[in-house]
């Protein structure tokens, strides 16, 4: 069996195609696999670091805002679908001759995806995201399977006789941890604990508002707090906490530029304050925590804030957008939270409740049988 990957552009639309991939070969281990990105683009490094082969095709996406500079961008991309990237996606295709063919995501997807499909190769698509893609949006009525994340994905689709919801694959299974046991791993002592982080390279509204939150909490007393302030932010992020009026406090604050142990910090939140990725609506689910979302709002399509009204829906969050982010509103909010156990509870349970086990299994269902066990083994 051979199977191509399309996937490219963000961390969210390649680490479901890893994690599906990863599955392919836990269970059939003879599958020859490929993946197709752009050469200069995140999906080069993480999927070589996967060991997967890959190989690199110039792509481009087009730019919704019309500016000077984005018409030059859209006419390089529109030559790059319609001639130079559509030729080499086909000449890969008939070289690998796949037997099946998955997208996840982003323009590659797209590119990918609607090669194979005129070249009569099964196809498969899955969206991460509770808002879908162009790609997703595109491939719709074409692809002969579309798998979504969440019921919420088909509101926005005009095609959905061929969706099925699978929810987001993730690589390997979250290790749940106790909430004290983890806690004790962390070092932190007992009490109320907030984990909060705005991303890779942080997030300055997010930064500044946390350090007032912390000046909250240390009033407030007994309250411990995680925060990853990110690659470019750890100057900004000790400034506000030196405005705020901070003290220190190695023992309850914990504070660094990347967390890598992010479920162990996850198990031990009682709370916690982010973005709204799809892998890290994935997560609070999988975990099972109730959130205080703040989507990035340059969002291709806003489709973070669709993320977390999905978890807000079902009462698993409160959600915050950008444009209303303050000092004093995040304070507000978690102080309510905070004092209402009861509505944190449920929304605890909540968001537990929607979570979606073993992803990844119910993708390779679906690959089963669109494609036969017969070619799989």
């Amino acid at each position: 069996m051979r199977v191509l990957f399309a996937a490219g552009g963000t961390a969210g639309h390649i680490n479901p195609a890893l994690a599906i991939a990863d599955k392919l070969k836990q269970v059939f281990p003879e599958t020859e696999i490929l993946f197709i990105g752009t050469p200069n683009g995140m999906e080069n490094r993480l999927v070589t670091k996967a060991g997967y082969d890959f190989r690199g095709v110039e792509m481009a996406g087009f730019q919704r805002k019309l500016t000077p500079k984005n018409v030059m961008r859209n006419v390089r991309a529109a030559y790059c679908y319609l001639v130079s990237a559509k030729r080499e996606v086909r000449k890969i295709i008939r070289a690998f001759k796949p037997d099946l063919a998955v997208g996840t995501g982003g323009y590659v997807t797209g590119t990918v995806l609607g090669q194979a499909i005129a070249l009569g190769i099964k196809t498969i698509t899955h969206e991460s995201n509770s808002y879908p893609g162009m790609a997703t949006k595109m491939l719709s009525d074409k692809a002969d399977k579309v798998l979504l994340a969440s019921e919420d994905a088909k509101k926005h689709l005009k095609h959905t006789e061929r969706c099925i919801v699978t929810g987001n694959p993730l690589r390997t299974n979250i290790p749940i941890e106790e909430r004290n046991a983890a806690r004790e791993r962390l070092g932190l002592p007992e009490g109320f604990t907030i984990l909060s982080f705005g991303g890779s390279l942080g997030a300055n509204k997010i930064t500044e508002s946390v350090a007032e939150l912390i000046a909250w909490e240390q009033k407030t007393g007994n309250i411990n707090h995680i925060h990853s302030y990110g690659g470019k932010n750890r100057d900004i992020f000790l400034e506000a906490l030196r405005q705020s009026g901070v003290r220190e406090d190695k023992q309850r604050l914990v504070f660094k530029e990347y967390i890598d142990n992010m479920y162990t910090c996850m198990c031990a939140a009682d709370l916690i304050i982010s973005r709204a990725g799809a892998m890290t609506i994935t997560e609070l689910t999988e975990i099972g925590r109730p959130s205080i979302l703040i989507p990035f709002p340059q969002a291709a399509e806003n489709h973070q804030y669709y993320n977390a009204l999905s978890l807000v829906d079902e009462n698993a969050a409160v959600l915050i957008e950008d444009k209303d982010l303050t000092k004093a509103r995040l304070v507000d909010e978690v102080s309510r939270l905070y004092a209402d156990r009861a509505r944190l509870s449920v929304m605890e349970h909540n968001a537990g409740r929607l979570r979606r086990p073993d992803a990844a299994g119910a993708i390779l269902s679906e690959i089963i049988d669109l494609v036969g066990e017969d070619k799989l083994v």
